[in-house]
């Protein structure tokens, strides 16, 4: 199948490889870019070097790629799933990666050690207070620092051709300007993303683990069981 993926223009990476894996051809819509905010990545690097975290928490690759290149130094480093590590290990930054893509699972696996420990979090400008919440309510301190906004491109999603569209997080696809076609498979790379869309009416046909992977899994199995 030929699949339009969300990305954050600029930042497709190695999308087209990997759904190649699968048999599949994929290429990046961008209802999204990104704008960087030099002062704060500046005060989180200073901030590292300083030593003030126990802790960093990368929740995607895109802070990740702006972040690594900078690091003098740095604490026990958590990342969200293979391609943010890779980004960090990039730059020989050693890093644990957790189990699941979703970040509501940072504060179980660090368990009882969250306790006190100063947590820092280089993410978008947008809000995901459950995160910050569960780190308060364990004990730990956040230190969010919104390394870069997500702003509309304004540019209708390319969908000619296409036989999937697969929206890779909530902000892509509410910010995305798209007309549903009848036979568009349409696809969502995880739980969270799948529940926004399902609330605003679209409901996906394939759901992911919360990975680019995962979805292309699940769209393999959906289509075996359609007899394709």
């Amino acid at each position: 199948m030929k699949i339009a993926v969300t990305r954050v223009a600029g930042k497709e990476g190695t999308d087209s490889a990997r759904c190649a894996k699968f048999g599949h051809d994929c290429y990046s819509v961008h209802p999204l870019k990104s704008e960087l905010k030099q002062d704060v990545v500046t005060a989180f690097i200073q901030a590292v070097d300083r030593g003030d975290f126990d802790c960093l928490f990368f929740t995607s690759a895109l802070p990740a790629q702006i972040i690594a290149p900078l690091l003098n130094r740095f604490p026990r480093v958590i990342a969200i799933g293979p391609q943010t590590a890779q980004a960090l290990h990039r730059y020989e930054i050693e890093c644990e990666i957790l189990p699941t893509f979703y970040s509501r699972d940072f504060v179980p696996y660090l368990g009882n050690w969250i306790f006190g420990k100063h947590i820092g979090i280089p993410r978008a400008d947008v809000p995901n207070n459950a995160l910050l919440d569960s780190i308060v309510a364990a004990g730990g301190i956040p230190h969010e620092f919104r390394c870069y906004s997500l702003e509309p491109t304004g540019q209708s999603l390319l969908l000619n051709g296409a036989d999937a569209l697969l929206f890779t997080s909530t902000m892509s696809f509410l910010k995305s300007i798209w007309t549903p076609q009848p036979n568009l498979l349409i696809m969502a790379i995880g739980e969270v993303t799948a529940n926004v869309m399902t609330k605003s009416g679209i409901s996906p046909i394939v759901i992911g683990d919360g990975s680019l992977e995962g979805a292309l899994m699940a769209l393999n199995t959906y289509l075996e069981k359609k007899g394709h």
